[in-house]
């Protein structure tokens, strides 16, 4: 999981290593009550990269300028993506800047610290220009120094940059990382250091001991429900591919075969969801049934999603509540709901239920299944099918668009 500018320099300012005076900013009118001198320069929050490239970077001398650079960005999709937040910083004036990191090497099974005198550089064909650093033992001071040393730095600098690597480390092992980064580290003309830019990945299956993440994780996942960004998808104890076909299943090799099928009979599986366990980002136990509707939701949000196939066999607690979560799902169809805009008014959509074909095995969903025939729906809305093959075959053919005859 990978967290926002706004929230890596957060943390960083927590940990002790120098941050520029900001202020987060949720509407360009939030510019009128700045906290922080002129000028500033705002930037875009969002996942993708090359966001100065886009015009997802701007600076500005004057509240109006401001606000009108603001409003631009917030209206500025990069690779897809719109941001919900900018970030208003004080303009920094660096007469060198540097790139550190901080990676786990899932080869070596080590930390590994990462150096260079050029700042915005590409990671993985740095080449010669990048100095490493392993972390063979149990951490000290004299790895940072080591790697300060390998960039050629001397004096103060050595000491302010080793200072750095230190907390960046620090920040590394506390919060379980995957990788923590500072591009740029700006160096002013006095020596002092200031990071500009910062990037965090967080292990995702360290997420659950760390009540702070899970609650970001959860933010992301209410915001994002289609999981276009951040792979949270892998955060969902499942796998996200393009299609139109979204896959619950009660085992991860009920959802693999049913994903296989599905592609084998021409269809374009989606989203695709194991409810045998918790996901990561549960905060507090749940039950079988809470993670169907949660799913449920998830997919139902994803406007690409046509169709939902849900293949349950063998054991399942709660079977009655299963088919009452069911039930409730597809009796949305063709409610009303009231959807916020981001300029605060409303409007009314209609809710996107995509068709549902369920495909329960065993006699232990003889009870559920009755219930469920018993439902008025659409003939498209609620599919029941025993046998997995013409399950898999409904489900493409209602994924299928349907194709208007003169």
């Amino acid at each position: 999981m990978d967290l926002l500018e706004y929230q890596v320099k957060e943390w960083f300012s927590k940990i002790g290593i120098p941050v520029l005076p900001s202020q987060r900013i949720d509407h360009p009118t939030d510019l009128k009550r700045l906290k922080i001198r002129y000028p500033i320069v705002l930037k875009s929050q969002v996942h993708a990269a090359e966001r100065a490239k886009a015009g997802g970077v701007r600076f500005a001398e004057t509240t109006i300028d401001a606000i009108a650079a603001a409003q631009t960005i917030f209206n500025l999709s990069i690779w897809g993506e719109l941001p919900e937040v900018l970030l208003a910083e004080t303009k920094y004036e660096a007469n060198q800047e540097f790139s550190l990191a901080v990676v786990l090497d899932t080869a070596a099974c080590r930390p590994v610290l990462l150096g260079c005198k050029e700042a915005n550089i590409d990671w993985e064909s740095a080449g010669e220009k990048m100095h490493h650093i392993v972390v063979e033992q149990e951490f000290s001071p004299f790895y940072a120094r080591r790697l300060a040393l390998k960039m050629g730095l001397q004096g103060n600098l050595m000491q302010s940059v080793s200072s750095v690597v230190e907390k960046l480390y620090q920040l590394f092992v506390q919060k379980d990382l995957d990788l923590v980064e500072i591009n740029p580290l700006a160096v002013s003309a006095s020596g002092q250091v200031m990071a500009l830019n910062g990037k965090v990945s967080v292990n995702e299956r360290a997420i659950k001991r760390h009540p702070d993440i899970v609650e970001m994780a959860a933010k992301i996942v209410s915001r994002h429900p289609s999981g276009q960004i951040n792979g949270i998808y892998s955060n969902w104890n499942g796998s996200q591919t393009q299609g139109k076909i979204g896959v619950l299943g009660n085992g991860a090799g009920s959802v693999m075969t049913t994903l296989d099928l599905v592609a084998n009979a021409g269809g374009k599986p989606g989203i695709c969801i194991n409810l045998r366990h918790s996901f990561l980002t549960d905060t507090t136990p749940s039950t079988f049934c809470d993670r169907l509707d949660t799913s449920l939701k998830i997919l139902s949000a994803d406007q690409s999603i046509q169709t939902i196939l849900i293949n349950f066999l063998g054991n399942i607690p709660q079977v009655e509540e299963v088919a009452q979560v069911i039930a409730k799902f597809v009796q949305q169809e063709n409610t009303p709901v009231r959807s916020p805009l981001r300029n605060g008014s409303k409007n009314h959509r209609q809710t996107h239920i995509p068709s549902l074909v369920v495909r329960l095995a065993g006699s232990e969903f003889d009870a559920a299944r009755k219930y469920l025939a018993t439902l008025k729906t659409s003939s498209h809305t609620l599919v029941l099918v025993e046998n997995l093959d013409e399950a898999v075959k409904e489900a493409v053919h209602l994924a299928q668009p349907i194709v208007s005859q003169v």
